[in-house]
């Protein structure tokens, strides 16, 4: 009997002992409460408000319609157009931004700043301070500013969004809606979420509430680390609908710090443009699977020019690291120093080739391709009286309006709200085909340059001509004549 119980006592520790060391799928479980972890990290989350001061064309005056022909309808118009005028008028947005120094830095978004004149952070004590634009980065959608604050700021710590992963709890902090400092708990529902933002995409995608006013707020893992940044929402109705993303940590943190130090970016450039390589393309080469980035073209005078890089090349590995998709290698060419020399491994013609490859900058590529294509831009003119500004019509101006080959003339590149153009319905787009003059030699003067346009509007005037009568190919339509008054 003694046997027996012993026997008994054994197994039962043998069971409680193996449920002990039995791991769970939850070891860290559901949070009884998020309290403590909020109350520490409130503090330093703040509000963003911006102002824009915009130029905009008003009409204090009622509309009226009158029948075409009417002797009121000229009198009225100009009477109207007396109370005509510019003026500036105040843009706000709200957004949210978090303390990473205890100097006075302050993460948002790129977005969430925009343009702004003025930049105004709000403390969870309610205290307004002015802010200064220290940097911003629009293709990771990332800013910096900088407060002086009297009193010490409380700095968040950042965490390495690589070890986060798919399940584990996150907090939300912002200000969704002008609301003020608002908690919101979630999951980290995905991860490297590409929603075609922008070339470096590969956000974490979560169900923690994010709605607008939202970005530029942290998102926080359960030691109080940010390991990201609110940026984006999935919703057709504008609110939270559980699928929110936010820029990992792990890629914000190199961006801040550039911005923090020079007040913009440095990144590396290939110089090469690539597709993905599908399940067709790879049985073709000969690879094993779907991997890596073609090259679908070489830019001139680059460092993938001058290594040896072809089109037709697939990268496979850069500088060590494996090139799984052709989205994942713009973000780690654009992460890795300018100047560095990096190894590829290519597949080419059924084999793998080594190549050696020195960086170039990205950012000073793409000044000189601005200023490159600022020299061959047309020249643009602006007729003030009739509200439209021209330009002449180059091969990218067509390709950018997507201009018929078969048309030519002069290209209305922008029209004043409440103008004379306007009111006859011309619009940016819109092709002036030619100058109607029915007591010249050419009643249909063909025009290709805004200046044809601005020297005849000023002979009318002088010859004390109150109307030009124009022949417009519309935007969306057939040609048609189109007369402006130019007496006013």
């Amino acid at each position: 009997m003694n046997l027996l119980i012993k026997k008994t006592f054994l197994y039962l520790a043998i069971i409680v002992l193996s449920v002990l060391i039995i791991p769970t799928t939850n070891s860290r479980g559901i949070p009884e409460t998020f309290s403590n972890l909020a109350e520490e990290l409130l503090p330093s989350v703040v509000n963003i408000s911006t102002t824009q001061l915009i130029e905009d064309k008003y009409n204090n005056s009622p509309q009226f319609q009158f029948p075409p022909g009417s002797p009121f309808e000229d009198m009225f118009r100009d009477f109207f157009d007396m109370d005509r005028g510019q003026r500036k008028r105040k843009a706000t947005s709200l957004g949210s931004g978090f303390i990473i120094d205890e100097n006075g830095y302050i993460v948002t978004n790129n977005h969430v700043i925009g343009d702004a004149d003025q930049i105004e952070v709000v403390f969870q004590d309610e205290t307004k301070l002015k802010a200064e634009l220290i940097g911003k980065d629009p293709k990771v959608d990332i800013a910096v500013l900088k407060v002086n604050s009297k009193k010490k700021l409380k700095a968040l710590k950042w965490g390495d969004s690589t070890k986060s992963n798919v399940g584990d709890w996150v907090l939300a902090i912002g200000n969704p809606f002008g609301l003020g400092g608002t908690v919101t708990a979630g999951i980290i529902s995905a991860k490297s979420r590409d929603i075609k933002m922008g070339q470096y995409d590969s956000f974490i995608q979560t169900d923690a509430s994010i709605n607008k006013g939202n970005s530029g707020g942290p998102m926080f893992n359960m030691d109080g680390e940010v390991i990201g940044i609110n940026s984006a929402i999935f919703s057709p109705s504008g609110g939270s609908v559980g699928i929110g993303f936010a820029i990992p940590s792990n890629m914000a943190i190199d961006v801040i710090e550039q911005l923090k130090k020079f007040g913009k970016t440095s990144r590396g450039w290939l110089g090469v443009r690539i597709q993905t390589v599908t399940e067709e393309i790879a049985e073709a080469y000969g690879l094993d699977k779907p991997r890596g980035a073609l090259v679908a073209s070489v830019e001139n005078n680059s460092p993938s020019s001058r290594s040896g890089i072809k089109p037709g090349d697939i990268i496979l590995k850069f500088d060590g690291k494996d090139i799984k998709k052709d989205r994942d290698l713009p973000r780690v060419v654009a992460s890795t120093k300018v100047g560095k020399n990096v190894q590829l491994e290519i597949w080419r013609n059924n084999r793998i080739v080594n190549l050696k490859v020195k960086l170039g900058e990205l950012e000073k590529f793409e000044n000189k391709t601005r200023a490159d294509l600022k020299k061959t831009e047309p020249t643009k003119d602006k007729i003030d009286n009739l509200g439209i500004q021209l330009t002449s019509i180059t091969q990218n101006i067509r390709t950018r309006f997507n201009i018929p080959t078969n048309v030519n003339g002069v290209l209305i590149l922008n029209v004043e709200k409440n103008s004379v153009a306007d009111e006859r319905g011309l619009r940016a787009g819109d092709v002036i085909l030619a100058i109607v003059d029915n007591n010249a030699t050419q009643a249909h003067k063909k025009v290709s340059n805004p200046s044809e346009i601005i020297n005849k509007v000023e002979k009318l005037r002088k010859s004390g001509k109150k109307i030009i009568l124009l022949y417009v190919q519309r935007v969306s339509g057939s040609p048609g004549y189109v007369p402006l008054r130019i007496d006013n």
